[in-house]
């Protein structure tokens, strides 16, 4: 999902989560939040917003923890007839609003799609996603079959983005 604009630059946008539904009278909303810590999608603003087929930028006023969950104040959203009819509707940010990464730091997204190599040259395939464990994060990777590997430094070896390539040091066998 890309936007280009009148003097030919381009914006990705990113899905970082979704109106739950109204919260309360006064046009607050539910916020199912994608990204980690959840919290962090405060940071963000705007938003822009999926709504029928158009996105729409959206200004967050306010936004904060409630019991288990998060909610939202958008602007020009004031009563709960408005905040119900964006109940279920994606909410985006530019790929340009996340924050710089230090070096040997990566976002999932970016891990998504890059073939991973062992130290013997044996192609396992490409990283169809990762899982959070709580010990540690792990690829999925699938080729001739799936294989789990740990996201631990014992293992990976290297990430290149450029080359889409990811070296461990994995047993074939495994």
């Amino acid at each position: 999902m890309t936007d280009t604009f009148a003097d030919g630059t381009a914006r990705r946008k990113l899905v970082v989560g979704n109106i739950g539904g109204p919260f309360g009278v006064r046009g607050w909303v539910k916020v199912i939040s994608h990204s980690d810590p959840r919290e962090n999608i405060f940071k963000y603003t705007p938003w822009l917003l999926k709504i029928g087929r158009e996105w729409q930028t959206v200004e967050l006023e306010d936004g904060r923890p409630q019991g288990k969950g998060l909610v939202a104040k958008l602007a020009d959203i004031d009563d709960c007839d408005q905040a119900i009819t964006l109940t279920n509707v994606q909410i985006a940010i530019y790929e340009d609003q996340l924050p710089s990464l230090g070096e040997d730091e990566f976002y999932w997204r970016d891990l998504i799609g890059l073939e991973v190599v062992n130290q013997d040259g044996v192609n396992f395939g490409v990283v169809r996603k990762l899982i959070e464990t709580g010990a540690n994060d792990v690829l999925e990777v699938h080729g001739e079959r799936e294989r789990l590997l740990p996201y631990i430094d014992q293992v990976i070896q290297k990430v290149d983005l450029v080359a889409r390539r990811i070296n461990v040091d994995w047993d074939a066998d495994f």
